[in-house]
């Protein structure tokens, strides 16, 4: 499939209800409101598609962005490539799930997340706690430096109260990340959630809430423990 053919697909798949939904949530208003499920049906189809996720990133289309995500070749896209999309993402769902997601498989990922949390931007700096919390999810711990994790973790305590309000969110997941996948910065972890506490977040017009990372963290290893690395970040 061409982007063409799959920007026609993906009006097909429009959804008013879900269009509105997204717009709370700070969607642009070039999108169509397909739900993930459908997104999921075009995915099945082109499989990994490097050009064509290029392609449909550039319409700026919210529904094509997202999907451009999905169908990302983690193996073929560049560090450019990466910081163009972290600049040219226009709602929360693509700045802090689509990027990071494909960031955190490619090689780029912990060097782009270090540098995108020094912008002064905030969508970027979202994206770059966002990249550091998905890392961990999928790459093994022989992989993480945990001395800079460690900081990291330091340095989200410290800059919290401070911070724009999509960055105070997307470090308060990046702590319970960080808890969840990491068994020997896990204490760390959850001694810093503990000290944090509750993240005032202004959410919007949704009913979207910001999770308390202390209990939240201790409802997650109730459960089974340490989590076991997932095979992609994408979902």
């Amino acid at each position: 499939m061409n982007v063409h053919e799959v920007m026609k697909e993906l009006e097909s798949y429009a959804s008013e209800s879900t269009r509105k939904t997204f717009l709370r949530h700070g969607a642009p208003e070039n999108i169509f409101g397909v739900k993930v499920q459908d997104l999921k049906k075009i995915v099945k189809k082109v499989k990994k598609d490097h050009d064509l996720s290029l392609a449909l990133f550039d319409t700026k289309n919210g529904d094509a962005m997202y999907l451009a995500g999905l169908i990302a070749d983690e193996n073929k896209i560049t560090k450019t490539q990466l910081k163009k999309w972290a600049k040219l993402s226009n709602w929360q769902m693509i700045s802090e799930y689509t990027v990071p997601w494909v960031a955190s498989e490619s090689d780029h990922g912990f060097d782009l997340a270090m540098e995108w949390i020094d912008s002064n931007k905030e969508s970027i700096a979202s994206t770059g706690w966002s990249t550091l919390a998905s890392i961990v999810t999928v790459q093994p711990d022989e992989n993480i430096d945990k001395k800079v994790y460690k900081q990291l973790l330091h340095r989200a305590k410290e800059e919290m109260d401070n911070a724009p309000n999509r960055v105070k969110y997307t470090m308060n997941n990046f702590v319970i990340a960080v808890a969840s996948y990491v068994e020997s910065l896990s204490q760390t972890a959850i001694d810093i959630a503990d000290e944090i506490g509750k993240v005032k977040v202004d959410m919007g017009d949704t009913a979207c809430k910001v999770p308390l990372a202390s209990a939240y963290i201790k409802k997650a290893l109730d459960r089974g423990g340490i989590r076991k690395k997932r095979k992609t970040a994408r979902c």
